[in-house]
């Protein structure tokens, strides 16, 4: 089955208003990108201006709250950030689980938190080194999709992203035959979870993603866009990116190529 790309950045605790103009060459690029999607979480406070900044690029959060209101200091809900413009959210990012030591259990109610209030979600899942080196990764990934996945699972509102914990901002990346093995694993448990709506998931790559290595990580196996982190912070280093998946596409769209 034939699944768009998707291409979303993570600006982390990064950006200012005047950082946003970088969203201007974004979103140009993310206009000329056909069938490939672009989207850019940015820090809550900048969702408003990035929205106008960029009206025609997906901007969202990256991170939000399982309750709809109450006494969460410092937190941001669902309604929040789509009264903000924001159109999704991630979940679950390797440094909300480390630093903020969230669980699957409530990564998995952020997600159907969105779900409820019409948004769309980004769930991330990852090893560490030491899980790797262990020969832990498979099952720790699996374990984590089990226990994250959220109820109501469906390919036009949840993106699955695998990034490796020890490949995130590092400039180390797995192997192509690792992406692929891992994301092979992925798509065969989730098709054991949700049955044949899997095959229409997206499953993203997460992890020192450049315009250099782009085209060979977008080209592995059962890899559907990529979640990137610093790459994404300015045009210049995002947009190859994109033009990366964009080529894809564009290959395996022209008749008898494969």
């Amino acid at each position: 089955m034939a699944r768009r790309k998707l291409i979303a950045g993570n600006w982390k605790m990064n950006g200012s208003l005047a950082a946003l103009a970088e969203l201007r060459a974004i979103a140009d690029a993310a206009q000329d990108a056909g069938g490939v999607d672009v989207a850019i979480a940015v820090p809550a406070t900048l969702i408003a201006p990035a929205v106008a900044m960029a009206p025609g690029l997906a901007i969202g959060a990256q991170d939000v709250h399982a309750a709809p209101r109450g006494a969460h200091t410092g937190c941001v809900s669902v309604d929040l950030i789509a009264e903000a413009g924001a159109r999704f959210s991630i979940v679950g990012h390797s440094e909300r689980r480390a630093d903020n030591h969230e669980t699957d259990a409530e990564v998995k109610a952020k997600a159907e938190a969105l779900r409820a209030g019409g948004l769309r979600a980004i769930l991330c899942i990852g090893e560490t080194l030491a899980q790797r080196d262990a020969g832990d990764a498979e099952a720790v990934v699996l374990r984590q999709l089990t226990g994250s996945l959220p109820v109501g699972t469906a390919s036009d509102w949840l993106a699955i992203a695998y990034e490796p914990v020890w490949a995130i901002g590092t400039g180390r990346t797995p192997t192509v035959g690792d992406v692929t093995a891992m994301h092979g694993a992925i798509r065969g448990h989730l098709h054991a979870l949700i049955g044949a709506e899997a095959v229409a998931v997206r499953l993203l790559y997460g992890g020192s993603v450049t315009g250099d290595n782009a085209a060979e990580l977008l080209g592995a196996g059962n890899v559907d866009g990529a979640l990137v982190g610093g790459a994404s912070l300015t045009a210049a280093k995002f947009v190859p990116i994109i033009a990366a998946a964009v080529a894809l596409e564009d290959r395996f769209e022209t008749p008898g190529q494969a």
